[in-house]
């Protein structure tokens, strides 16, 4: 519980309304319960009085409390979201948070995957206890660049193996169909073939039947990076940031990179040009031959 009643109600709406899910909902709930205590501290009262001025003082308390920036701006995000809903629906006149804007935060490439690292992971031995389970989770993992939630709640019914197609519900219950590449629908093919499932069963089952956990697909993914020789900090996200790069640096097309992740907005997708133009600059560097001058050379 946060304490307060007007936010209680914001977060039934996020998750009854808006389907949001558990791990964003957490999130929610943990920054909007710390402003709701900072609130209280300061005998403000309920959270939803707050005005600019005293919303203002909470973001620089917790920037002193040591936040990170890009903490703070999740945080700002989440009272953003929730002065907004309360505005729609006329319990305040104005938003106090409209114009504060968080310290902004160095952004941070995500590592990826080479193309012969993807493959010395997702090529794991197949005679091994569990081997076609892995092997056809880790090549659809990196051959559709699935969102580990899709993954875990995937169904057969979700899955068209023949024609190479594999449909989600992925954030903000936004449907869409990504194709699946040849050596994923070969792994596919076996790991059904070994389970007989029914259409409506999980593709990745987890102990008793029901749909592997994510947590369960992290620790095993770490496992099989390590027994596969691989040294980078290998998680489920890693595969998805590589296929995003690889299919970028390929074809160029960055709507199209971003119709396959199901990003809402394509500034979202703009940072794998950032890769893209990481490795360029590593070709130009190594291939060109001034591209190394030595400072105040002729």
């Amino acid at each position: 519980m946060t304490g307060s009643p007007a936010i209680e109600d914001f977060l039934a709406h996020l998750q009854v309304e808006r389907r949001m899910s558990a791990h964003t909902l957490d999130a929610y709930r943990r920054d909007l319960a710390s402003l709701s205590q900072w609130a209280e501290s300061q005998g403000q009262g309920d959270a939803s009085k707050l005005q600019a001025d005293q919303l203002r003082a909470f973001v620089a308390s917790e920037h002193r409390r040591g936040l990170s920036p890009k903490s703070l701006q999740r945080r700002l995000s989440a009272c953003r979201s929730f002065y907004q809903w309360l505005l729609k629906h006329g319990r305040i006149a104005a938003s106090p948070v409209a114009a504060i804007k968080a310290p902004k935060a160095p952004r941070k490439l995500p590592q990826v995957l080479d193309p012969d690292e993807a493959k010395a992971l997702v090529e794991v031995p197949t005679d091994a206890p569990l081997g076609l389970r892995d092997r056809a989770l880790l090549e659809l993992f990196y051959s559709s660049g699935l969102r580990l939630s899709e993954l875990c709640g995937l169904r057969w019914r979700d899955l068209d193996i023949g024609n190479g197609l594999v449909t989600v519900l992925g954030k903000g219950s936004k449907q869409r169909s990504v194709p699946v590449g040849s050596h994923a629908r070969a792994a596919l093919t076996d790991w059904k073939a070994e389970q007989k499932p029914a259409g409506d069963a999980p593709v990745f089952p987890g102990r008793g039947g029901a749909a592997i956990s994510p947590r369960a697909v992290q620790m095993r993914l770490r496992l099989l990076a390590q027994r596969q020789g691989l040294f980078k900090r290998v998680h489920p996200h890693l595969l998805r940031h590589s296929f995003a790069s690889h299919v970028l640096e390929s074809s160029g097309d960055l709507r199209g990179v971003q119709e396959l992740l199901g990003h809402a907005d394509i500034a979202t997708t703009q940072i794998y040009t950032h890769l893209d133009f990481q490795h360029l600059a590593k070709v130009y560097d190594a291939a060109h031959p001034r591209a190394k001058r030595k400072p105040g050379s002729s």
